[in-house]
């Protein structure tokens, strides 16, 4: 069995000595700024508005600014989600509601910067890419010096484009879960999503997973804090249905949402698996590779490497990897046999990924590595680097490398930098 670790730790810099020191001190350290796919018109029944907030994650953004406008929060547009602890910027869209309103508001960690009117609602993914500056503290004299060839080699190379450890919940184990709904485990999933405490949980849920393990359900569902409503709604189910169905039943209580995520954790997880394996060669095209276009996320089997190379060079294609599913563009040669060796050392085929009920699993193609532009690096209190990003793409994989350590041991928190998109909006093939 490969590596139960999803994200991995390895470097396309590792010659290089990374920086170490922290992020994330202040609010100020970490900054991020949305580049618009288009201007508001100045006409419409929606109006645009960008905002900065500073200590928030979007989700309660939008409820603090649906709250005051009195709307819904689903009446509120926005095309990517942002960092927490962070000082971001970002673009937000409201229907019925004037610019002169939108522009009075006076919120605590929020600040309106202009609004405009416009046709449409914004949404997720209509975003050009981030732009982002962030200060690492604690780093030795010479990080200048050691940043530098690092972001030379992420501006020719491109940057590697693993899924980020928080692809995989604060557990680290969403990827397993999804493994268990795709092989029909469903003994596997309860346990892994009921029992098996970690440490660093809150006492109610050790208790209620230390429970579950010693079989004591009653007493499980009774310790499950009212907030942990899959895990509430799961146990009951196992306690009410016949012992024999138990399993099942209690494993399809949870919500498709949840469920998808899961399975969508476990693709990423497959695909950092071939990500390690390809990590040297992630800017060379190789026969039978499925080429990305990064200009429209279209992908084609590469027949003559030769040809295509002087566009991977300039980074209009790149290689890719797969977010399998049972339509995916599987990749021939040396690339097919490793992306078929993956998924058999699983247990699974595509058609696997039919068979998960109701989850629609098609699959895609991912870039094995993301553009990093208009690049700047300079000392003021810290390290600080400058850079954008597509949308999606994540700074702590740019991080990583510049560092050279894990986001737990710099101090970064979940990141959201763009969009989180299902497999089809990813660019299914």
């Amino acid at each position: 069995m490969a590596s139960e670790t999803p994200a991995s730790t390895l470097w396309l810099t590792r010659h290089l000595p990374g920086t170490g020191g922290r992020i994330k001190v202040e609010y100020e350290d970490f900054q991020v700024t949305e580049i618009p796919l288009y201007a508001p018109c100045g006409q419409g029944e929606h109006t645009f508005f960008e905002i900065e907030k500073r200590g928030l994650p979007t989700m309660r953004a939008v409820e603090e600014i649906a709250r005051a406008l009195r709307v819904r929060p689903f009446q509120i547009g926005f095309a990517g989600l942002k960092d927490a602890h962070a000082v971001a910027r970002q673009v937000l869209s409201v229907e019925h509601v004037l610019p002169e309103r939108v522009l009075a508001l006076e919120l605590p960690g929020i600040r309106v910067l202009w609004a405009k009117r416009h046709t449409n609602k914004l949404k997720q993914g209509h975003l050009a890419g981030n732009r982002f500056v962030i200060r690492i503290r604690d780093v030795p004299p010479d990080a200048l010096e050691r940043a530098r060839p690092i972001l030379e080699t992420l501006q020719r190379r491109g940057v590697p484009n693993y899924f980020g450890e928080q692809r995989f919940g604060r557990r680290r184990d969403t990827h397993l879960l999804g493994r268990a709904i795709l092989r029909g485990d469903a003994e596997a999933f309860l346990q892994e999503f009921l029992g098996r405490p970690q440490p660093d949980e809150l006492p109610a849920v050790l208790e209620a997973r230390r429970l579950y393990d010693a079989g004591q359900l009653q007493a499980a569902l009774r310790a499950w804090p009212p907030q942990f409503h899959e895990e509430r709604r799961a146990l009951e189910v196992l306690l009410r249905s016949p012992a024999a169905e138990a399993p099942v039943r209690a494993l399809y209580s949870v919500s498709k949402r949840l469920r998808r995520f899961f399975v969508s954790a476990y693709q990423s997880y497959l695909f950092n698996r071939v990500m390690a394996e390809r990590l040297e060669t992630l800017d060379v095209l190789f026969a039978g590779d499925v080429a990305y276009k990064h200009d429209s996320g279209g992908a084609f089997l590469v027949e003559d490497p030769t040809l295509e190379q002087p566009r991977a060079d300039r980074f209009e294609i790149s290689p890719s990897g797969p977010l399998y599913g049972y339509r995916m563009l599987m990749a021939e040669g040396r690339q097919g046999e490793l992306e078929r060796r993956v998924l058999a050392e699983e247990g699974l085929t595509l058609e696997d990924f039919k068979r998960a009920e109701g989850l629609r699993l098609k699959g895609g193609r991912r870039p094995l590595r993301f553009p990093i532009m208009d690049v700047d690096v300079w000392y003021d209190a810290g390290l600080v680097l400058a850079f954008t990003l597509p949308p999606g793409c994540y700074a702590t994989n740019v991080l990583a490398e510049v560092m050279k350590t894990s986001p737990e041991e710099t101090g970064a928190e979940q990141e959201e930098t763009g969009q989180e998109l299902s497999e089809e909006e990813e660019g299914e093939i």
